[in-house]
C-alpha cells in the first residue's frame, strides 16, 4: 500500500491524526504551504497587549468571526483580538485550507486543523476559537434557499478560479467547491443556531467558504458584516448585510451626494487622478494603474492608426474578477455584451471602436477578451475596430483623451470618463450606475436605442456641467469617504502591526483614529 492510500485510510479513522500529531508532527518543524509562522511568532505579545485592555473594557457583543485560508485566518485573529480588547465576546472560527482550488486528503486537512488549533490556543485567555471542521451537526439537511445558495456560491467560485463565465457544473473545480461550501454551510448553520451571536463578520462575503458563511448568517437573520481591502493603506471597505465587493454606495450617495465639493476636496481628487494617469502612486494608494505615463491623444492616434472619425472606447474587465461576478443587467454574461456590441460596430463605418482589453489579463489564465472579440468578428476584423491587447504599451487615459463615447461593464474607467464629460453607457451592475451622470439601459432594446441616439449627435451627448460635477462629487465620495480608517491591510499585515500594534490601536490615539470603524464592524449602522 502506498503512502497516499494509507493516509487516505488513516484520515477517515477517529483519533489517528490526533495521535500522529501528539507523537510525531507537533515536535517537527512545520513546512507545509499552509503556514502560520508569522502569527505564531507575534501572538504571545499581541495577546499580552490585548489583556491589558480587555478587563476594563465595557462588555460588548457576542461576535463570530469566520475565515478560511491561512492568510485570512492570520488577519482575522488580530481583528478578533482588537475586538476582544474592546470588550466584545469574540469567537474566531476557521476552516484550515491552504488552497481553495486544490483537493486535500482528510489526513492532511485534519493535521492542518490541529496545527491551527495549537497556534490559536494562545488566544484562549481573551478569545474563543472554533474550527468549523470540529462541528458535527445532528442533521445535514439544509433549507432549499440555502441549498441554492451553495450552488450559486460554487458557480462564482468556479468562475473566479477558471476565469470563465459559462459554468456547466460538471467541472471538477465546481464539484470541489460545492462539496466544501456544502459542508461549510451545514457546520456554520449548526453552530450559529446553537450559539446565536449578535453579529457575524466575514472577509469578502461573495466567494469561497466566506461567501457561504455570509449566506448562512443572512438566512438565519443574524446581522452580518463583510469587509475587504482596496488599494489604500490604513483603509477598509465595510458592508452591512451586503457583499462588500458589490460596493453598494446608495446610502453614502443619499447622505452626501447633494453636497458640493470643497476646493481642497476637489484638489485632492485631481491629484489622485493625475497620479493614476501618469503611472505614479499617490499618498496612501499603493497601486499604479498604468504601465507608462501619458503621451497625449495625438500620440495614441498615431499608434493606433486612428483618423478623424469619432472614437468609441469599450473598456473591458478581467473575467472572473469578483467585481464582475453576478453583475449582469440585461446580458447573460459580460462576454455576450462584448460580442453583440462589436457586431453592432462592425456595421458602423462612421465611427471607430477602440477595445481596450484590461492590462490585468497579463496575470490571468482564463478566457481573454481578445478571444471573445475575434470569435465574434472572425479573423477579418473591420478596419474601424481597433483591438488594444493587455500587454500593449498604451496608456488607457491617452485613449480617453480622444474618446467621444465610452462603453463599460463595471470598470472604474467609466467613472473616470464621466469626469472628463464623456458620455458613458454602463452595461453591468456597477456602483456608479444610476447616479445621474451615465446612461444605464436595462434591456438589449434600450441599449441599442441608446447607442443609436448617442451616435446620432455625439456633440450634444457630452455631459452637462451639472453632470460632470455630479461625477466628480461621486468619485470623491467613493475614493475618500467609502473606505473607512483601519490600522492594518491584509497585504501588509505584519509590517502594519509593527507600526500600529494592538496596544496603540486599543489606546487613546488608536481609538480616536479607528474606534468608530471597529464599531461599524460589530454592527453599529454605517454613517457617512
Amino acid at each position: 500500500m502506498n503512502k497516499k492510500a494509507l493516509k487516505n485510510i488513516l484520515g477517515r479513522l477517529p483519533y489517528t491524526v490526533e495521535l500522529y500529531w501528539q507523537l510525531v508532527q507537533r515536535h517537527k518543524p512545520w513546512a507545509a504551504h499552509y503556514n502560520l509562522d508569522n502569527l505564531e511568532a507575534g501572538l504571545p505579545e499581541a495577546v499580552r497587549q490585548t489583556a491589558l485592555f480587555a478587563p476594563s473594557a465595557k462588555p460588548g457583543k457576542k461576535v463570530f468571526i469566520f475565515a478560511s485560508l491561512h492568510y485570512w485566518i492570520d488577519f482575522s485573529t488580530y481583528l478578533g483580538l482588537a475586538l476582544a480588547g474592546q470588550g466584545h465576546d469574540v469567537t474566531l472560527s476557521f476552516l484550515p485550507y491552504a488552497n481553495w482550488d486544490k483537493p486535500i486528503q482528510k489526513f492532511d486537512l485534519r493535521k492542518q486543523n490541529l496545527y491551527t488549533r495549537d497556534i490559536l490556543s494562545a488566544v484562549h485567555p481573551v478569545m474563543h476559537v472554533q474550527s468549523l471542521l470540529d462541528v458535527h451537526p445532528l442533521s445535514r439537511e439544509l433549507p432549499e434557499d440555502l441549498r441554492r445558495a451553495v450552488e450559486d456560491v460554487s458557480v462564482f467560485d468556479a468562475q473566479y478560479t477558471l476565469q470563465v463565465e459559462d459554468i456547466t457544473r460538471e467541472e471538477p473545480i465546481y464539484q470541489l467547491r460545492y462539496e466544501r461550501n456544502l459542508e461549510a454551510a451545514q457546520n456554520a448553520r449548526a453552530w450559529l443556531l446553537a450559539h446565536k451571536p449578535d453579529v457575524v463578520i466575514v472577509p469578502n462575503g461573495t466567494i469561497l467558504e466566506m461567501g457561504m458563511v455570509y449566506q448562512v448568517a443572512k438566512h438565519l437573520g443574524i446581522p452580518v458584516v463583510t469587509f475587504e481591502f482596496g488599494d489604500q493603506r490604513e483603509r477598509i471597505w465595510i458592508a452591512q448585510d451586503a457583499e462588500i465587493m458589490r460596493h453598494e454606495t446608495d446610502a453614502l450617495w443619499a447622505a452626501l451626494g447633494h453636497e458640493p465639493l470643497k476646493k481642497e476636496d476637489l484638489q485632492k481628487l485631481q491629484e489622485l487622478f493625475s497620479a493614476r494617469q501618469d503611472a505614479k502612486t499617490w499618498q496612501n494608494f499603493a497601486r499604479q494603474w498604468q504601465d507608462l505615463p501619458t503621451e497625449g491623444g495625438a500620440a495614441v492616434r498615431r499608434k493606433l492608426g486612428l483618423d478623424d472619425r469619432p472614437v468609441v472606447l469599450l473598456a473591458t474587465n478581467v473575467l472572473g474578477d469578483s467585481l464582475t461576478l453576478g453583475r449582469q443587467v440585461f446580458s447573460r454574461t459580460m462576454a455576450e455584451w462584448i460580442e453583440r456590441t462589436v457586431k453592432f460596430f462592425a456595421g458602423r463605418e462612421d465611427v471607430q471602436l477602440v477595445i481596450r482589453v484590461h492590462p490585468g489579463e497579463q496575470l490571468t489564465h482564463g478566457t481573454s477578451m481578445m478571444d471573445v472579440v475575434r470569435a465574434a468578428l472572425g479573423e477579418a476584423i473591420p478596419p474601424q475596430i481597433h483591438l488594444v491587447g493587455p500587454e500593449e504599451k498604451i496608456n488607457t487615459y491617452d485613449i480617453t483623451d480622444i474618446t467621444d463615447l465610452g462603453l463599460v461593464y463595471t470598470t472604474t474607467v467609466g467613472l473616470e470618463m464621466a469626469l472628463q464629460g464623456i458620455p458613458v453607457v454602463v452595461a453591468g451592475q456597477t456602483h456608479y450606475r444610476n447616479r445621474g451622470f451615465t446612461q444605464d439601459p436595462a434591456s438589449w432594446d434600450a441599449y441599442f436605442e441608446t447607442l443609436n441616439a448617442l451616435l446620432a449627435d455625439l456633440d450634444s451627448a457630452r455631459l452637462t456641467q451639472e453632470q460632470v460635477e455630479l461625477a466628480w462629487r461621486y468619485a470623491y465620495l467613493f475614493f475618500f469617504a467609502f473606505p473607512k480608517p483601519f490600522p492594518w491591510h491584509l497585504l501588509d499585515l505584519h509590517a502594519d502591526l509593527q507600526e500600529r500594534p494592538l496596544a496603540f490601536v486599543l489606546g487613546v490615539e488608536g481609538t480616536r483614529r479607528y474606534g468608530e470603524t471597529f464599531e461599524f464592524l460589530t454592527g453599529k449602522p454605517l454613517s457617512w
